[in-house]
């Protein structure tokens, strides 16, 4: 288990520099693990905020050209490639070698499947820092100043040179600990206590179900596994929903909040998608809600002297018989 820091958010602080390019990556993501810890569970599919595992921490990297997968295939939320160290069970860095025989990209994000609360950004962060440096790779320290090697971006070309020199001749890198690989290479270390925390036991299990349902992180996380359930890949503001969500509640009827969420869901998609699209379906129906308030709020006031209570486009009733 890796120690767990409540405080922060995961990935906080993570993103990239403002204006630059996203690195291209590959993912190789290790979940082949026996799990003795949690009496041989399968710990890739155990369930955090709704989510398996390895399907959280396959959104985290949504960002690779190829994620390949070493464990024997299952469904999974995203597309993947999945490979199998030989013999299974030989271990990390024998599982390492056989996902990292189908990567191409120069740069790759080295990952284990038990990592509930890595996120997009913190990738983004390790791969942003391996291109600005002349490092082997960079990884994640936990909050005891532990280097965790499966939680890191490596350059393929040191890898395989490292690889090829702990096999030392041999064909079979089946029980070799993942410390002879990276020993060997020069490394950049970055500290992150949240990112870093990994499911070991069901104690862990325990505190990351719990932790995403704190006040600050059970609205985004609902949020994120819907969308992953959904099959939607969009970023729209949540703010300006639950804004909308409010002022149908108050000004409408409690009711309206979750029906007109709906509906603007349903217009966005008909104009395309998009979050623009739901930008603009939203504002329309938060002005709707504001009119209707309105109204509401003077229903019960005399209109003024003179002026008839309609209206200012409404035609005169001009029946013979009015």
């Amino acid at each position: 288990m890796t120690a767990y820091e409540p405080p922060g958010e995961p990935g906080a602080g993570t993103d990239p520099a403002p204006g630059a390019a996203p690195a291209v990556y590959d993912a190789v993501v290790l979940a082949g693990g026996a799990a003795r810890r949690l009496g041989g569970a399968d710990k890739p599919g155990l369930r955090v905020g709704g989510r398996a595992l390895l399907d959280r921490v396959l959104a985290a990297c949504a960002g690779a050209r190829t994620t390949v997968v070493v464990a024997d295939p299952r469904p999974t939320a995203r597309p993947v490639t999945w490979a199998r160290e030989e013999p299974p069970g030989g271990g990390p860095l024998a599982a390492l070698a056989a996902g990292l025989r189908h990567t191409t990209a120069e740069h790759v994000v080295v990952v284990s499947a038990d990592l509930p609360f890595l996120a997009a950004p913190t990738v983004g962060r390790l791969t942003g820092a391996l291109a600005a440096s002349d490092a082997d790779g960079v990884l994640l320290t936990d909050a005891d100043g532990r280097d965790q090697p499966l939680v890191a971006a490596y350059r393929a070309s040191a890898l395989r040179r490292g690889l090829t020199a702990v096999a030392g001749g041999r064909a079979d890198l089946t029980g070799l600990p993942l410390r002879r690989l990276t020993d060997g290479l020069r490394l950049t270390r970055v500290p992150d206590a949240v990112a870093s925390f990994d499911c070991d036991t069901w104690d862990d299990i325990v505190t990351a179900r719990a932790r995403i349902r704190e006040h600050g992180h059970v609205l985004d996380e609902w949020i994120s596994a819907a969308k992953d359930e959904l099959g939607i890949d969009l970023d729209v503001d949540t703010r300006v929903l639950l804004d909308l969500a409010r002022d149908a509640a108050h000004g409408v009827a409690r009711p309206a909040a979750p029906l007109t969420t709906f509906l603007v869901g349903y217009a966005a998609a008909r104009a395309g998608g998009g979050p623009e699209a739901v930008a603009e379906a939203a504002r329309k129906a938060a002005a709707l809600a504001q009119r209707w308030a309105e109204e509401a709020a003077g229903s019960g006031a005399a209109p003024a002297a003179g002026k008839p209570d309609v209206a200012p486009d409404a035609t005169p009733d001009t029946r013979p018989d009015a």
